[in-house]
């Protein structure tokens, strides 16, 4: 399994998103094929810590998740974290069958300069085998990852500045495949099924789409749902976080939901629509079976139902949760109530029992 920075014996380790407004963390365990939640807790970031999915401010960053830690209440420091998946580039690189791994590595490195646009001392590199190449069984196909140093050693830096220990850094295309095969399960969704997963945070909107499991496609987008919070606030004359605690908790005057959530749905669906489009000219797929809504905004209510309307297909709200029961500890209200913002936290996470 790729990752950027690892080390090969199994211990069990935090799975902790760094997105552009927030950080979430997740502790998970295992008793025979059930999961548990250990350790769960979410902070904002200060503003512009985070842009656009890139770290720009390494002692905000750690200095939030310090607290976080402290919140979370747990003692574990072996971590996994994520770069976004546009911070890295990936080629399906075929090779000899049979090298080892030693060989395989040293190969794949003399061959990366042909795939990756920047000098090799500036980039970090993984691979994993992903099976015999179609038609060729004296090769197999090698998935090759590289991402700029830079943007690792952002992660790994704020990491350690919070007193934990990086021992993956992943990718957010990655840890997703990870948390749909867990709910792929739950929603009976077939393993060659091609799905869509919208993630929709508070600024950006990530389009997966998954074929039999894979990450086939992503697409990022400027969108998410900040600009309800900042229609709140102009409308309603509203401060930040006065706006941002009305938008979950309520008690807004009675033309929010007609003037203002109505048409915030809307683009969200139409948003979400257009994603799809894009991927189908680009692609030899016209359709797919299904569309899991996650991110925050997954959870307004009655989103899934607009796009299950709009787009005429099969929709699901994001729950890696379901099935899996909670330490005494985890708050499991406020734990629920995050529960579609946790998918790339609980896909890091499940990297202990890889």
């Amino acid at each position: 399994m790729i990752g950027f920075i690892t080390k090969r014996k199994q211990t069990q380790m935090l799975g902790i998103d760094i997105s552009s407004t927030t950080i979430k963390l997740i502790e998970l365990s295992r008793v025979g094929e059930r999961y548990r939640v250990d350790a769960y807790a979410v902070a904002s970031l200060p503003q512009d810590a985070v842009v656009e999915k890139t770290i720009a401010n390494v002692e905000e960053v750690a200095s939030t998740l310090r607290a976080l830690l402290v919140q979370a209440k747990t003692k574990t420091k072996l971590a996994c974290t994520a770069v976004a998946g546009s911070s890295v580039i990936t080629k399906v690189v075929p090779m000899p069958a049979g090298l080892r791994e030693d060989d395989l590595e040293i190969q794949l490195t003399l061959e990366a300069d042909q795939y990756i646009p920047y000098p090799l001392d500036e980039v970090a590199i993984d691979f994993e085998v992903q099976g015999e190449t179609t038609n060729n069984p004296s090769q197999v196909d090698v998935l090759l990852a590289a991402c700029r140093r830079e943007a690792i050693d952002a992660h790994v830096d704020a990491l350690e500045l919070a007193g934990l220990v990086p021992k993956v850094v992943d990718v957010e295309g990655y840890a997703l495949e990870r948390t749909f095969d867990l709910m792929r399960a739950q929603k009976g969704i077939p393993k060659s099924a091609t799905v869509a997963i919208a993630d929709i945070g508070a600024t950006m909107t990530t389009l997966s789409v998954l074929r039999r499991g894979r990450v086939i496609y992503t697409r990022e987008q400027v969108f998410g749902g900040k600009q309800l919070t900042d229609e709140i606030m102009r409308r309603y004359g509203l401060p930040l976080a006065e706006a941002g605690l009305a938008k979950k908790q309520g008690g807004l005057p009675e033309d929010y939901e007609i003037d203002v959530l109505d048409p915030f749905r809307e683009a969200v669906a139409q948003q979400v629509a257009r994603s799809l489009q894009f991927f189908f000219s680009s692609s030899d797929v016209n359709s797919v079976d299904a569309v899991i809504l996650g991110g925050g905004v997954a959870a307004t209510e009655g989103l899934a139902a607009l796009v299950r309307e709009r787009l005429d297909t099969e929709v699901f709200t994001a729950d890696p949760f379901a099935g899996m029961s909670t330490a005494p500890a985890v708050n499991s209200v406020a734990l629920n109530a995050d529960a579609t913002a946790m998918m790339i936290a609980v896909g890091l996470a499940l990297r202990s029992f890889d």
